[in-house]
């Protein structure tokens, strides 16, 4: 099963709230995690991370906290991902990694490999701004726009199976 973990979920519900609230000003770390039911630790700690990714800027004093840092239109959903995470990776195997013992009879591998890079291509499309409820009414700034039907179709060809 395919499935984010616990930080980036909490990651996008961040960035989502921001982008969603952005007229209100910066929100703490502190009152995200209050008003998500988020561990406020766990939180901060992501918070710091998409800062230092340059995805949040941090505000300091009475009415500091977080805000976006770029226009949530260009912010995707696997820069957020990435910046949380690091590089996604389906299998345990990857191009740089050759240290599976199967990899001289895997029959898998390049298939997966391109699951794994439409699914990253994908989150690249998926804007930060389009997590947002509505989203189908305002499209992204390079004008693409995910739809649900285009984020379960995923296709793999090229392999002789059942051969």
């Amino acid at each position: 099963m395919l499935k984010l973990t616990k930080k980036a979920d909490y990651g996008l519900i961040a960035v989502r709230h921001l982008a969603e609230h952005a007229d209100l000003g910066a929100c703490s770390a502190k009152d995200l995690a209050e008003m998500y039911g988020i561990p406020q630790e766990a939180l901060a700690k992501i918070v710091q991370r998409l800062a230092r990714s340059k995805l949040l800027t941090s505000q300091q004093g009475t009415n500091g906290g977080y805000v976006l840092a770029r226009d949530p239109r260009e912010i995707s959903a696997l820069e957020v991902i990435r910046a949380i995470e690091g590089p996604l990776f389906i299998t345990s195997c990857n191009s740089s990694t050759k240290a599976c013992s199967q990899s001289s009879k895997c029959t898998v591998r390049e298939p997966l490999q391109k699951v794994s890079r439409t699914i990253e291509d994908v989150l690249s499309k998926l804007t930060v701004w389009e997590l947002r409820e509505g989203s189908e009414e305002a499209p992204a700034a390079g004008g693409h726009l995910v739809r649900e039907d285009e984020l379960v179709r995923i296709e793999v060809s090229g392999g002789n199976y059942g051969k």
